[in-house]
């Protein structure tokens, strides 16, 4: 299974992913990354903090970034090179995102493809922005 090639993709062509972020998520993602800031993780002291409660890792949603582009766009076999954030809004607990990444540039002497990266949540409020730079398989 391989994904398509930089001659395959076209300028604006995207591909998105969905996910509801669950508490479950939360603290696997905490546990695994070693990341267990109280704002993720503990809910009396996120109480007092600007954001009135827990609130899912920037990475976390931005993570959903890395699955369009392994899978989908341009997908399995390509090489993830460079990514640029911005966090906008925060994710919180229950919120479904939708990351999309669309075709922005095509560099063929080098074999890149340089996606704009949005992370929007249910609400169609953008919760992460970005820019990434991705080497797509080769046939």
């Amino acid at each position: 299974m391989m994904g398509y090639t930089l001659e395959e993709m076209a300028i604006g062509q995207s591909a998105s992913f969905a996910k509801t972020i669950t508490e479950a998520d939360i603290y696997l993602f905490a546990g695994i990354s070693g990341d267990l800031n109280p704002a993720h993780v503990n809910e009396e002291f996120s109480k007092n903090t600007m954001f009135k409660g827990r609130i899912a890792h920037g990475m976390l949603g931005a993570s959903l970034i890395s699955t369009v582009l392994g899978m989908y766009l341009p997908g399995p076999g390509s090489i993830y090179m460079k990514q640029d954030l911005k966090f906008k809004a925060p994710v919180r607990f229950g919120d479904t995102i939708t990351a999309t990444c669309t075709v922005k540039e095509k560099v063929e002497d080098k074999n890149r493809a340089i996606m704009e990266c949005s992370v929007v949540n249910q609400d169609g409020v953008v919760v992460i922005e970005g820019e990434a730079m991705i080497m797509p398989p080769k046939k």
